[in-house]
């Protein structure tokens, strides 16, 4: 068995030397697994009790208040979405983003969270006033992020490609989730390390997938439409089955990342998905302020690729309804 150092720095240069889509990515399987303590950085297992996906890990208490006024610290304009820093009445201090990402991200990070993966606060406000230079206008959708003292981010992302958790199958699992999910950007730059005050969740660093906003519609690597009902439905999932090699309809960035996962790791991550109940589906999308027509739509969707994913059965692209 190679060790966690090994097959990453094979996987780098490889990365280096050919851009992208290279066997040695397949060599994660024979990284040496995480220890114990080392899994509970990235994932847990979320009990038999249903976590509550309308509140999520923050609960209730941590929840901005949609009728409050938000002091605009500063504004950045250098990623898809448009995103403040910005100081809530209370003194609390909130990362917001605003446009198609903002509903998707919420519910990608419940989602995540549900099945067990570490995920910070979020909420998503569909009115909110923020307040500038002695003017305060009303601002529609939007997602908040609390930065709370017991969450510590490190600057530094975590890497796909060298990372503890390579010979994990929750590691692979939570590739396939974001793939059934249509996460188009893969990027280490999306990903991150907090280091938290306290254990919390069985663990005092969490390595996650923290900007999630660019899903739930067709992939591409070059600004694809994210939060697209239509899109989503049209998508595929699996596409071929060659042995212990699978490929997906995935058009984003970083397919070479996909040659780390497998069928039984799909089967794995799809099983795991399935455990979620309709109630934390629902709440899921509602925390995302979707309607409810519109989240029932979606969700069937996402059960069907569920059910594929089970069956490992290679099928066509769903149609919108």
């Amino acid at each position: 068995m190679l060790s966690r150092a090994a097959v990453s720095a094979a996987l780098c240069l490889t990365l280096a030397a050919c851009g992208g889509r290279i066997g040695a990515l397949r060599q994660a399987h024979d990284a040496a697994p995480p220890t114990a303590a080392q899994l509970a950085e990235l994932w847990i297992d979320p009990g038999s009790e249903p976590r509550d996906l309308f509140w999520g890990v923050g609960g209730q208490r941590l929840a901005p208040s949609p009728s409050g006024s938000y002091r605009l610290d500063e504004r950045s304009d250098s990623g898809f979405s448009i995103t403040y820093d910005v100081t809530g009445a209370d003194g609390t201090k909130w990362s917001v983003k605003v446009g198609p990402e903002a509903q998707t991200e919420v519910v990608m990070s419940r989602l995540l969270w549900g099945l067990g993966y570490h995920q910070p606060p979020a909420y998503f406000l569909s009115s909110w006033q923020l307040s500038s230079k002695g003017r305060t206008e009303k601002e529609g959708d939007a997602r908040f992020r609390p930065k709370i003292a017991r969450l510590d981010h490190e600057r530094k992302p975590w890497r796909w490609a060298d990372n503890p958790f390579l010979g994990a199958r929750e590691f692979r699992g939570l590739l396939v989730m974001l793939v059934m999910l249509n996460s188009t950007d893969l990027k280490d730059e999306n990903n991150a390390v907090y280091r938290v005050a306290d254990e919390w969740e069985g663990a005092k660093r969490w390595f996650l997938v923290r900007d999630l906003g660019a899903a739930l519609g067709e992939t591409g690597k070059l600004y694809p439409r994210r939060n697209w009902l239509e899109g989503f439905e049209r998508s595929g999932f699996i596409t071929r089955i060659d042995g212990q090699r699978i490929e997906f309809d995935y058009r984003g960035r970083h397919q070479e990342l996909l040659a780390m996962i497998t069928p039984d790791d799909v089967r794995w991550a799809a099983e795991r998905m399935s455990r979620l109940t309709d109630r934390q589906w629902q709440d899921a999308f509602r925390a995302g302020r979707y309607d409810a027509a519109v989240a029932e739509r979606f969700i069937r969707r996402i059960k069907e690729k569920i059910a594929d994913g089970r069956a490992l059965r290679v099928s066509a692209a769903g149609s919108a309804s």
